[in-house]
């Protein structure tokens, strides 16, 4: 029974999505953050749903036909790359993938139909995969399909995507980059230094769409400081653009100590940006905001982050 206004998705159709114990994306990923959060009695504050799938149509709002059925094939066989390396096919990927997307867009249809104002979800936000194909350990771009899904479902166009992943998120980028009306701002290390490269700070969208995306490129190494300098212009930009709906990818890769990253921030940041968030959501969009975990690739990392994501979405007032 629906308690709190704001629930979390927790559930071993979650956990499933990971590539194995000797890859970064490994399947602890959830279960650290599960441990964390129930210590910290965070199930006290918010509600706990379980995750659910989706079906092929709605994957295909936002990915090709052709690149769905191909995960579909190579999950039955559990062998190769969907990509140029990063990311192995495994047995039951399709499964899982399917329930990443599903769970967001539950997550979409809870607080579109008021029963809830926030969601957070660990395992999602997968930002590198692009229509057509898997990038970055991503197999679907839950990102952009909840973007397409409240597009097609609600007629909700006006959607604010922010991203605080240390890595650029290329496939919501690239994938919107002539869409004016998915306002695109994303704090980075900056592509020279970090996978997948881009991101750009002159790269602010084409066509119509000029001027809708910021693209701010954090120098390696940079701080708390540094990000509650770049939030500013993160805040000033939301405000001039609006928007009827906010999505947060907050991975805990930016945190100091990930082991393919060299940001150094701490939770305080990712805090920070979610109670700022939450905040904008209640005087822009009706409170509807959802928070996906993103990468991560320190366990004691991604406890810390997200669940200070959910403390925060969790206190503050609506």
């Amino acid at each position: 029974m629906k308690s709190h206004k704001c629930c979390v998705y927790l559930g071993e159709n979650l956990a499933r999505y990971g590539f194995g114990h000797g890859h970064p994306f490994g399947p602890k990923r959830h279960h650290v953050f599960a441990q964390a959060f129930y210590q910290q009695a965070l199930h006290d504050k918010v509600d706990i749903l379980l995750p659910e799938t989706t079906d092929q149509a709605v994957l295909e709002l936002f990915h090709t036909h052709e690149y769905v059925e191909q995960v579909k094939q190579q999950s039955r066989l559990g062998t190769g790359y969907l990509d140029q390396g990063d990311t192995p096919a495994f047995v039951g990927m399709y499964e899982a993938a399917a329930f990443v997307a599903g769970t967001v867009c539950n997550a979409v249809d809870r607080i579109v139909s008021n029963n809830y104002h926030r969601a957070f979800i660990p395992i999602a936000g997968l930002h590198h995969a692009r229509r057509h194909i898997a990038a970055g350990f991503c197999v679907f771009n839950d990102c952009g399909i909840a973007i397409e899904y409240l597009r097609q479902k609600y007629n909700i166009q006006r959607i604010a995507y922010v991203d605080i992943d240390a890595h650029h998120g290329d496939g919501v980028f690239y994938s919107f980059e002539e869409d004016m009306d998915l306002i695109f701002v994303d704090l980075h290390e900056d592509g020279r230094f970090l996978y997948p490269g881009t991101g750009a700070e002159t790269e602010r969208g084409k066509g119509r769409a000029k001027g809708t995306k910021l693209n701010i490129a954090m120098a390696p190494h940079s701080n708390d400081k540094d990000f509650m300098q770049a939030w500013n212009a993160v805040e000033a930009f939301l405000l001039t653009h609006g928007a009827d709906f906010i999505l947060l990818q907050c991975g805990a890769d930016s945190i100091k100590g990930d082991p393919i990253t060299h940001m150094e921030y701490t939770e305080k940041a990712h805090a920070h940006a979610a109670t700022r968030l939450s905040l904008l959501a209640n005087e822009l969009c009706q409170s509807r905001f959802i928070a996906m975990g993103g990468g991560g690739y320190n366990h004691e990392n991604i406890a810390k982050a997200w669940t200070a994501v959910v403390q925060s979405m969790a206190q503050t007032e609506y």
